[in-house]
C-alpha cells in the first residue's frame, strides 16, 4: 500500500472480530519495530507478544480497552540501556519505544491488520502481573487483529487542525 494511504486510512480499532493475526503478518509487524531507529542505536525496546488466554486475562484485568483483540503487543524498554540527553533532564527510553510502536502500528495497517494504541492502564501493575524484570518499563499496549464488520473509525478520527496551527517556521 502507498505510505500516504496507510497513514490516511489507519484508525484505532475499538472492536475486533477475534480472528488471529497470521504469523507471517505478525512477523512483518515485529520486524518493522526491530528496524525502527533508536537513540545511539541502543535498541532498548522489548516487545512481548500476548496471545495466550492467561496473558490476555492479565491485560483485561488492568484495562477495558483490549476490545477483543486476539494479539496484544506489550511495548517496553530497558531503563538501564537508554541514552541520557545533554542536560541530563531526560532520556531516550520513552521516545524510542514510541518510535518502535509507531513503526509496528503503521506496518500493521500496511499488512491489513487493524490496531489500537492503548495507554489506559497502570504500567507498573501490568509489569508486575506479567512478571517483567524490574529494569523494564512498559510504554504502551498495541491491540492487533481484524475489525469486526460493524466497526468504523470514531467520529473525530478525521478532524485535524490545519498545518498553520501546528507548524511554525523559525
Amino acid at each position: 500500500m502507498e505510505f500516504s494511504e496507510v497513514v490516511k486510512n489507519r484508525y484505532s480499532c475499538k472492536k475486533f472480530d477475534g480472528r488471529k493475526v497470521e504469523r507471517d503478518k505478525l512477523n512483518q509487524i515485529l520486524e518493522a519495530g526491530r528496524l525502527a531507529p533508536t537513540a545511539k542505536n541502543l535498541q532498548e525496546q522489548v516487545i512481548y507478544v500476548a496471545e495466550s488466554e492467561e496473558a490476555l486475562a492479565k491485560i483485561d484485568a488492568v484495562t477495558p480497552c483490549r476490545y477483543g483483540a486476539p494479539t496484544v503487543l506489550v511495548v517496553a524498554f530497558d531503563k538501564n540501556n537508554v541514552y541520557t540527553y545533554p542536560g541530563e533532564k531526560r532520556n531516550s527510553g520513552i521516545e524510542d519505544a514510541a518510535i518502535v510502536a509507531t513503526h509496528m502500528l503503521l506496518a500493521a495497517a500496511n499488512a491489513g491488520v487493524d490496531s489500537c494504541w492503548l495507554n489506559r492502564f497502570d504500567p507498573d501493575v501490568l509489569a508486575k502481573s506479567l512478571g517483567l524484570p524490574e529494569n523494564e518499563e512498559i510504554l504502551m499496549l498495541l491491540d492487533l487483529g481484524y475489525a469486526a464488520a460493524d466497526t468504523k473509525p470514531l467520529e473525530n478520527h478525521c478532524k485535524r487542525k490545519p498545518l498553520s496551527e501546528t507548524v511554525k517556521y523559525i
